[in-house]
């Protein structure tokens, strides 16, 4: 027996040779590289083209979203606002601008995406709407100040309104184009009113006044006077009411109902027939209020004072020529 141990070369061989097999069946895994958009493809007209969609998402960033996250400025007589992203609900996906372009480029190499910009229209309205009700002015109608001894025209005035439907279609292309100006500048139209101090006349045709002070009645026509009547108003006891009226109904030799007052004595309550000789109400009746109203009298020697229990009195001819001339509704104004 031999006095060296023996070698165990049996045990490495086999161990060298797996590792050796191992080392030449397996080469080095090669990482494949990232696709990029095809060349000549933009978005939003900016060139993206041979870019990696995160190259691309950087680009995009870096060049619009300064200028889109700009607030929107709306200048409007003499006044501005301001629509912040934060108002709008403004929001811009690069990443997903850059995967359209990607998209898009394996067909067609010349395309040029549409931007992923997003807001919230319903918030872009309420600032539209917003923005036109403090700009807005009304137009005022031409009016009339009726005096006793003439008709004074007061003009009207042009409105101006701002159109909500165009703002909101402007300040909707400045949040989807980037580079465009912020500063918006709408005008206002013009909004004419109503009732112009050309058509005062032709819708006061016909006025009437009546000057308790110096006894005369007056009819305007379409803003001019046409006639002028001596008049009888009420005692100091029974003054005519002062204020503006208007004449409520006509009638042709009316009935006369005594009142219900002291002054009718034992007639009160009782109707006398139109046209009787002892109805004070003589040929024309023109109604104005409570009871009152214009109408002919027998005692035409009472014109020029204070007489009646506050109606107005006229000589019959005077009335019936008036009666003619007035309409239903004509506005009064006694003083």
């Amino acid at each position: 027996m031999s006095g060296y141990a023996p070698t165990p070369m049996r045990r490495l061989l086999p161990l060298t040779v797996l590792l050796v097999g191992l080392a030449s069946a397996a080469p080095a895994a090669a990482q494949e590289p990232e696709p990029r958009i095809a060349p000549g493809v933009k978005a939003g007209g900016l060139d993206v083209g041979d870019l990696t969609v995160g190259e691309a998402a950087v680009k995009l960033q870096s060049t619009y979203g300064p200028p889109l996250y700009n607030p929107v400025s709306v200048h409007v007589a003499g006044r501005r606002f301001r629509l912040t992203p934060k108002h709008s609900g403004l929001s811009f996906d690069t990443v997903r601008t850059a995967k359209r372009a990607y998209r898009a480029g394996r067909t067609n190499p010349a395309a040029d995406v549409a931007l992923a910009i997003a807001w919230k229209p319903a918030k872009v309205r309420a600032f539209a709407r917003m923005v036109a009700r403090r700009v807005h002015v009304a137009p005022r109608n031409a009016t009339i100040r009726i005096t006793l001894r003439r008709i004074v025209r007061r003009g009207g005035r042009i409105g101006r309104a701002l159109d909500v439907k165009a703002l909101r279609a402007r300040i909707a292309r400045t949040l989807s184009t980037p580079l465009a100006t912020h500063a918006l500048r709408p005008g206002r139209t013009s909004v004419k009113p109503r009732v112009t101090a050309n058509r005062l006349a032709s819708i006061y045709r016909t006025i009437i006044t009546v000057d308790r002070a110096h006894f005369r009645l007056r009819l305007f026509k379409r803003l001019r006077i046409s006639k002028r009547y001596g008049v009888a108003v009420g005692r100091p006891a029974y003054p005519t009411p002062t204020g503006l009226f208007s004449i409520t109904n006509k009638q042709v030799n009316p009935a006369w109902t005594a009142p219900n007052s002291p002054w009718a004595g034992e007639l009160a309550g009782t109707t006398t027939p139109g046209g009787a000789a002892s109805n004070p109400l003589r040929a024309r009746w023109m109604g104005i209020t409570n009871g009152v109203g214009i109408h002919g009298t027998s005692q035409e020697w009472s014109i020029g004072s204070r007489a009646s229990h506050g109606c107005i009195r006229m000589r019959v001819a005077d009335v019936i020529d008036l009666y003619r001339r007035v309409p239903v509704g004509t506005p009064v104004l006694i003083r």
